[in-house]
């Protein structure tokens, strides 16, 4: 994935980031480039929260590609869709 010159809300080097699985409580890590990761512990799968400028930016598509921006906003969609539950 190319990120683009100037974008704003992402670092041009992939970060990375530790959650607690709430299923299991093992520590998951999660890259910035990472849409999701499953727990090597228990396979529940965690999302990255950092799709959000996806959702808003409109140069998403052109920064990272079609097949991503589709994924992602799959991916934040399901996420909307599992909050109004």
């Amino acid at each position: 994935m190319t990120i683009m010159e100037g974008c704003q809300g992402k670092p041009r080097t992939p970060t990375l980031e530790e959650k607690i699985c709430p299923n299991c409580g093992s520590v998951i890590e999660i890259f910035s480039t990472d849409t999701q990761v499953a727990c090597e512990k228990c396979g529940f799968i965690a999302y990255n929260d950092s799709l959000s400028c996806v959702q808003w930016c409109k140069y998403a598509r052109k920064c990272v590609g079609d097949e991503m921006y589709e994924r992602m906003m799959e991916i934040a969609s399901n996420q909307k869709r599992g909050a109004a539950k």
